[in-house]
C-alpha cells in the first residue's frame, strides 16, 4: 500500500528520518534506515539519506513498509516523573520564558528515554509547572553523565531556530572538566576524526574543540574546553584519544589506576550563550559539589 505525505510548513528543515519518527510512526532508526535503502521511503521520487532537510511541499512516499521490529525490542513507554522528581525540577531552570528554558541538567539522568534509562529529562518536564500548556523539545543533547546547561524549546519554531543555529554553529557551549594527567601545553586546538555508524553505514567526522588549561599537577589537569562542532561524545573521544580521559570516564578510559571511587564523570557544562534577534543571551551555572570538592582532592585550583 503506497501513501503520500505533503510536509507542512512545521517541518520545513526537519530531518527526514525526525519527520518520519513524528508524523507516521516511532520506530527504531535502523529501520527507517532500512527503508530508505530499498526505496520505500522517498522524496519526490528520488531517494534521499536520513538527514535530508525536508523542503516546503516536499512529497514523501511510503511504500509497503513493514513496521514490525525485533521481537526483543519492547515498546517505548513514557517515565512517570515522580512526586520527588517534580518538587526538585523548580530548581533546575536558569531560564524560563514563553519559548525556551534553559535547565541545569544533573549528572545520571538521561536527556531522553532509552533503553538503559527511562528516567529522562523530557518526561519530567512534561509535568512541570514551567512546562504547563507546553510541549518541551530537545534541540541539543549532553550525556547522561554529563552535568550542566541544556536548552528546551517550547514551540517548534523556537526548536527550528535553535536546529538551525547549531547547524550554524552559532551557539557557543563552555565545559569545565578534570582531566587525568599533565598537559604539555597551557592552551590550544584538538583536532581529530571521529567514527560513528548511522545504521550499517560507517560515518567519518571531523571533531574540533578549544582547550585552556586552568590548573595542572604532574596527576590531573583542570581544563575549560570549547567544542567548535558538535560529535557524539566529543568531547570524551578526544581527550582519550590524546591521552588525557576525563576522570570518573568508565566508558573512555585508561587502565583501572585511576577509577574514580565517587563513580562521577568530571564533566560539566559551564556556559552557552548565542543570538536571537539582536539580542545576546549568555548563561551560566557552577559545577556541582562533586566535582568542586575534587577539585580540592586533587589539590587544582579552586573552581570559585
Amino acid at each position: 500500500m503506497k501513501k503520500v505525505l505533503l510536509v507542512t510548513d512545521d517541518f520545513v528543515n526537519t530531518r527526514l528520518d525526525r519527520w518520519f519518527k513524528k508524523n507516521v510512526c516511532e520506530v527504531p532508526q535502523s529501520l527507517i534506515e532500512k527503508n530508505i535503502r530499498k526505496g520505500k521511503i522517498i522524496v519526490n521520487n528520488k531517494k534521499k539519506n536520513s538527514s535530508y532537510r525536508l523542503q516546503k511541499r516536499d512529497e514523501i512516499f511510503i511504500n509497503n513498509i513493514n513496521f514490525s521490529t525485533d521481537k526483543n525490542t519492547k515498546n517505548k513507554k513514557k517515565y512517570i516523573a515522580t512526586a520527588k522528581d517534580i518538587s526538585r525540577s523548580s530548581s533546575i531552570f536558569v531560564e524560563n520564558n514563553e519559548n525556551f528554558a534553559v535547565i541545569n541538567k544533573p549528572a545520571s539522568i538521561a536527556v531522553q528515554s532509552g533503553t538503559r534509562s527511562k528516567r529522562n529529562i523530557l518526561d519530567i518536564l512534561r509535568m512541570t509547572k514551567e512546562f504547563e500548556n507546553f510541549i518541551p523539545y530537545i534541540v541539543h543533547r549532553i550525556d547522561k553523565e554529563t552535568s550542566g546547561l541544556l536548552i528546551v524549546a517550547k514551540n517548534r519554531k523556537f526548536a527550528q531556530l535553535f536546529t538551525s543555529l547549531f547547524r550554524l554553529r552559532k551557539i557557543h557551549k563552555t565545559y569545565l572538566g578534570i582531566a587525568i594527567g599533565e598537559f604539555s601545553n597551557s592552551s590550544g586546538i584538538l583536532t581529530d576524526y571521529l567514527f560513528q555508524y548511522e545504521g550499517d553505514k560507517k560515518i567519518k567526522t571531523k571533531a574540533i574543540t578549544h582547550f585552556r588549561v586552568i590548573d595542572s599537577n604532574s596527576n590531573y589537569s583542570f581544563l575549560k574546553l570549547e567544542p567548535k562542532t558538535g560529535r557524539k561524545h566529543q568531547l570524551r573521544k578526544q581527550l582519550l584519544m590524546h591521552g588525557h580521559p576525563i576522570y570518573g570516564d568508565s566508558k573512555y578510559r585508561l587502565p583501572e589506576s585511576h577509577k574514580n571511587k565517587t563513580n562521577k564523570l568530571m564533566l560539566h557544562a559551564y556556559k552557552i550563550n548565542f543570538l536571537i534577534n539582536e539580542k545576546k543571551y549568555n548563561f551560566s551555572t557552577e559545577p556541582p559539589n562533586y566535582f568542586k570538592d575534587t577539585l580540592k582532592k586533587k589539590y587544582l585550583k579552586s573552581f570559585l
